[in-house]
């Protein structure tokens, strides 16, 4: 992702209140303090830099401020992926999951891949005015936005933020139909917005939920809600008449693939009301699997032989093991009552029928596309 659209402000925007202590509802919080000069580790100068801060309410983390010219952003020609346009209001993320496979783009920024992705957050404070703007161009063909790609749009400093809201209302007021990809349950607070949203331009939600093992999760997403926070946001979504898939990955090899954790997995899902599973594989590419590996080493040693020889020919396992994960979570489907291709994906804000009305139930989600035939 590319940084040089962004242009020096030459004035410190004002903050919205502060994020809550210990809390992704927006419940009252403390005072926040700033400090003139960037936390140990900020690299300057940054394109487009405001200031960089840092405050109690987020201890070890520094956010730099920055304006952009630009926050829609073009996929390359040729991708895979199941959409064309993205937004990412922050880049960096304090969910801090060791897996994230987007930690290689902190290092564009000339921050590192590890520790810096996880505490050096950049934060578009003028992203909603700036997408209004662009979406306004008699050129936006109103194509589908996907938000979520790289790093979360709700993530804690969302709470302090507040981007979101704008951001929403931008592309509904423009007709343009979105996604969205999250753990952070900070997206309850938006719900009435969502359903509003979804009255003008088909919408499409997505929960990131891989394992119910709630020592697992801290250990791997130390600063995401926990599972059943998020099984009880994927219940208020289906309950607001939202539609709301679940990308259930990554599955961890000999951690998070067993019977029991994948019944107990979309057991839960099931009953929460989810409108389809997505689920595959862990995926390691540079800059992700150093930082993976170090942190498997530390935590469960007895496994690292075993994951290097899983991952030694590239980002993905075998074949043999990505087919053997398939089936079992074929079956879990069918077992649960998900339809065998259900899930979520980003393209399906593109087929859904527009929500009527407050409880109206969303149809249930579209087929994954064929082109995604690592995802299953």
């Amino acid at each position: 992702m590319r940084w040089d659209a962004q242009a020096l402000s030459p004035q410190e925007p004002e903050l919205p209140g502060p994020e809550p202590r210990g809390s992704y509802h927006g419940d009252a919080g403390g005072s926040s303090t700033s400090g003139a000069a960037p936390a140990p580790g900020a690299l300057l100068p940054l394109a487009g830099l405001v200031r960089s801060i840092s405050t109690p309410e987020f201890s070890g983390v520094t956010f730099h401020e920055v304006t952009a010219k630009s926050v829609l952003n073009k996929v390359a020609a040729g991708s895979r992926m199941p959409f064309e346009w993205t937004i990412n209001p922050y880049r960096g993320c304090s969910h801090a999951c060791v897996y994230c496979f987007a930690r290689k783009t902190h290092t564009y920024l000339e921050f590192d891949a590890g520790l810096d992705f996880d505490s050096q957050v950049v934060v578009k404070v003028n992203a909603a005015d700036v997408l209004r703007k662009e979406l306004a161009k008699p050129s936006w063909g109103h194509h589908q936005v996907a938000l979520g790609t790289n790093t979360d749009p709700y993530q804690r400093a969302e709470g302090r933020y507040q981007l979101m809201p704008g951001i929403i209302r931008a592309l509904a007021d423009s007709g343009t139909p979105f996604s969205i990809l999250t753990k952070g349950t900070l997206l309850a607070r938006d719900i009435p917005l969502l359903k509003h949203a979804a009255s003008q331009v088909p919408v499409d939600l997505g929960i990131s939920l891989a394992t119910m093992n709630e020592a697992l999760a801290a250990a791997v997403e130390p600063g995401t809600p926990a599972p059943r926070a998020r099984l009880k946001l994927i219940a208020r979504l289906r309950d607001a008449g939202l539609p709301c898939g679940v990308m259930a990955m990554p599955i961890l090899p000999w951690l998070s693939d067993s019977d029991d954790a994948l019944e107990t997995l979309f057991s839960a899902l099931s009953s929460a009301g989810a409108s389809g599973v997505t689920a595959g594989a862990l995926y390691l590419k540079p800059g992700t699997k150093e930082w993976f590996m170090q942190w498997l080493a530390a935590n469960h040693p007895e496994l690292t032989d075993r994951y290097r020889q899983l991952y030694s020919k590239g980002a993905y396992p075998p074949k043999e093991y990505r087919e053997w994960l398939a089936g079992r979570v074929r079956y879990f489907k069918a077992r649960h009552g998900f339809t065998a291709r259900s899930g979520f994906s980003h393209r399906h804000a593109r087929n859904h029928s527009r929500v009527a009305g407050a409880g109206q139930a969303h149809p249930t989600t579209q087929a994954v596309s064929t082109d995604q035939a690592t995802l299953f």
